[in-house]
């Protein structure tokens, strides 16, 4: 075989010791998984995004509470979280009033079936950001081990070369760095997304509050 071909990036992965071949299988699983949540929490935050800006619309253009309640009642399951927001907000102040509930405690429940509500809509948009930041975090590292290691044997396989040359050490080392490049491929795309998803989420929650303290003057001064 030629240099060229004994350094080629399928030769260096097939030759890597039992090991190497591990943390390189281990870290592109772990690539796979984090793309696809990647998708998944790409194509979430865009679908809340796009539902909250159209109830937003809807909200403030005047229509009237009931028939809103209603349609979020009526689609539900194609409701957004601010839509969901509103739905709980507004049943807890329909059924407390109906109660002849005092005005402190008619609003004491809205706002705290709405912030229970946006607390699983958060933790829902929340989902899995973990493992995208624990994978940008971590996998460096464990590509790093399978450098360190794949390097101590190139190391250790000169102990039965007579003369050592560059050409001995070379395959070892750079089948060894491999495992690092694969680990830098599963952070980079994990931390960026991570970052990146995490700004979109507090953008929205900022969105959600704001409703939620508006929502509330406008139920205050129903009782009213």
């Amino acid at each position: 075989m030629t240099i060229t071909t004994d350094l080629s990036i399928i030769s260096l992965i097939a030759n890597a010791s039992v090991v190497v071949k591990l943390v390189m299988a281990l870290l592109a699983l772990v690539s796979f998984m984090s793309w696809y949540w990647i998708f998944r929490k790409s194509f979430a935050i865009r679908a809340a995004r796009t539902k909250t800006n159209r109830f937003e619309r809807d909200f403030w253009s005047g229509g009237d509470l009931n028939s809103l309640y209603q349609s979020a009642v009526n689609d539900r399951h194609h409701a957004g979280a601010m839509e969901r927001i509103f739905e709980s907000g507004y049943r807890e102040f329909a059924k407390l009033r109906g109660k002849n509930m005092d005005n402190v405690a008619t609003m004491d429940g809205a706002r705290r079936a709405m912030r229970a509500t946006y607390q699983r809509e958060v933790d829902e948009l929340e989902a899995h950001l973990a493992f995208l930041a624990s994978v940008g975090s971590v996998s460096p590292y464990v590509g790093l081990f399978g450098t360190v290691w794949g390097i101590m044997n190139a190391f250790r396989g000169l102990a039965n070369v007579g003369q050592a040359t560059l050409a001995h050490v070379a395959p070892g080392i750079a089948e060894a760095l491999v495992a690092t490049a694969i680990g830098l491929f599963a952070a980079i795309p994990a931390v960026v997304a991570y970052n990146r998803f995490a700004h979109d989420i507090d953008r929205l929650s900022i969105r959600f509050e704001s409703f939620m303290e508006e929502f509330s003057n406008i139920l205050q001064r129903q009782l009213r």
